[in-house]
């Protein structure tokens, strides 16, 4: 029996890539899953497919950067199973480009999404959290978070503070028995290539994967090392995971 088994954890960002493989490795392992994202329907087949397993789920539909919809997402989680023993801050944007582009639209929309997020659902679930006495909380970050890229900007400066606030929040709460684990993955494939416009950062891309004959990783080896972290006995705390696909040079 895993040690996941009944833990009531929110994902969000669960309506695919990262998100929805850690919510269906969640499920398989026994634990109760609270699925968010703004896509409602991609959350009620996740869900349904995890319970169709045997596995116990809800989907809560949400947009990170809406306070009283996170709020909704974590009393909703109380009402049905009455705790939350760990958040998975997941959910995530990446429109970037090279600042000569000038999207402004873009950069307010990771700094909402990537940084006030994660803020806004840290502070709806710790004082559960702290009533409970325990907790858990797993923010993805990304080899962004740790080198800063060109044409990355912004979005690395967000995965940047996403590092540093579980820095933070892992000295603040250490001694209240609360963990936090930062994730920082490689590449992945998932939608997240899709927001990409800037031609020169695609071509850039291309050339790089043609070089090395990089293998991306999957959503779900992410998922399983979220989960390792999770699973770590009480007085263990993996502060910071970095995941990289083998022939990923930066």
């Amino acid at each position: 029996m895993s040690t996941l088994t009944d833990q009531v954890v929110i994902v969000t960002g669960a309506s695919s890539g990262i998100g929805e493989a850690t919510a269906r490795e969640l499920g398989r392992r026994g634990a109760r899953v609270v699925c968010c994202a703004r896509r409602a329907e991609r959350l009620h087949e996740l869900v349904e497919a995890i319970v169709g397993a045997g596995g116990h789920a809800i989907a809560r539909r949400c947009d990170v950067t809406k306070r009283d919809e996170v709020a909704g997402v974590v009393s909703g989680a109380i009402e049905t199973w009455g705790r939350i023993d760990a958040l998975v801050n997941n959910a995530g944007v990446m429109p970037i480009s090279h600042i000569d582009a000038l999207d402004v639209d873009g950069w307010d929309r990771m700094i909402d999404v990537n940084i006030k997020g994660v803020l806004y659902f840290v502070a709806a679930c710790l004082p559960h959290m702290f009533e409970a006495g325990a907790g858990h909380i797993v923010n993805i970050s990304s080899t962004a978070g740790r080198r800063v890229i060109p044409g990355g900007t912004v979005y690395c400066a967000t995965k940047h503070a996403v590092h540093a606030i579980s820095e933070g929040l892992r000295a603040e709460l250490a001694t209240r028995d609360i963990r936090v684990t930062v994730v920082a993955p490689g590449f992945v494939k998932t939608e997240l290539q899709s927001h990409v416009t800037d031609e020169r950062i695609l071509q850039r891309w291309k050339e790089a994967s043609q070089k090395s004959a990089l293998t991306p990783l999957e959503s779900r080896d992410i998922g399983e090392a979220i989960c390792f972290a999770l699973e770590a006995p009480a007085h263990v705390g993996y502060n910071e995971i970095l995941v990289r696909p083998t022939r990923q040079e930066g």
